[in-house]
């Protein structure tokens, strides 16, 4: 795989701060792309060409995501993840704060893949890739994309990026998603 550098980090992601409901890093965004070219040879295939993960030591990030028990509250909103973007409807659990993260995958896009809706901030050349989100677990393994975000994407939702799955591929990536997903929440 033909990686230039440097990487950047695309501006989607620096939503994920610790104030957020979402995953996020404690250094600089500089430190995280330096990270992310360090850990390089830990890159696997995402769900489509054009998105990798980068597993990175989980030194310094802090995971959102926590398994639901009975009696928490679980509280909505509906409102775009970006400017331009139509809003999209989310669930978080309130009682709850960060864990330290044990596992960390580093979602990349090529910034060839991110110009097919124009968010790419790298021009569109081969070999150009973006950080696009801390995906930080409260458990060791493979964490995977949420359901809701993998049907934004499968269906074509404003801001959400094609997966190119066959309808059997899209069933057994929602099915796996389902059954992790079904009783946790970030907690916001």
């Amino acid at each position: 795989m033909q990686i230039n550098l440097p990487i950047t980090t695309n501006s989607f992601v620096k939503r994920q701060t610790p104030s957020s409901r979402f995953s996020h890093f404690t250094g600089t965004w500089n430190e995280l792309e330096q990270l992310v070219i360090e850990s390089w040879e830990q890159c696997t295939a995402g769900y489509r060409d054009g998105v990798i993960l980068i597993r990175v030591p989980a030194d310094g990030f802090y995971s959102s995501i926590v398994e639901l028990q009975e009696g928490d509250e679980l509280y909505g909103g509906f409102e775009p993840r970006r400017k331009g973007e139509e809003s999209r409807k989310f669930v978080t659990v309130g009682s709850r704060r960060k864990t330290r993260a044990q596992t960390v995958d580093i979602v990349l896009y090529a910034s060839t893949v991110l110009a097919e809706d124009e968010d790419n901030e790298l021009p569109a050349e081969e070999g150009n890739w973006e950080i696009i989100s801390i995906n930080a677990s409260p458990t060791v393994g493979d964490t995977p994309i949420s359901p809701m975000v993998l049907m934004h994407n499968h269906f074509g939702s404003s801001g959400g990026t094609t997966t190119n799955l066959s309808d059997v591929a899209f069933v057994t990536m929602l099915r796996e998603s389902f059954n992790y997903w079904k009783n946790k929440a970030n907690c916001g």
